[in-house]
């Protein structure tokens, strides 16, 4: 069995709808460049309010995906 090496980034995910959402956003927009995602944690949400209204939800996650270098 060969030993792995994982790189983790952190990516900040927005949306109108949820935090659920906002991750979701992050990683699979992250999918469309990176390979071999393989952990996603969220390590804090918070969100944007404008005149006293929730306008946008953001999530920050720490994405880990198969490091090749």
């Amino acid at each position: 069995m060969s030993e792995s090496i994982y790189k983790v980034v952190e990516l900040v995910g927005t949306s109108t709808e949820s935090w659920e959402q906002a991750a979701r956003n992050a990683v699979e927009r992250a999918g469309k460049s990176l390979r071999d995602l393989r952990v996603a944690e969220i390590t804090k949400m918070d969100m944007k309010v404008e005149d006293g209204k929730v306008t946008a939800f953001r999530a920050r996650v720490n994405l880990s995906f198969k490091y090749e270098g």
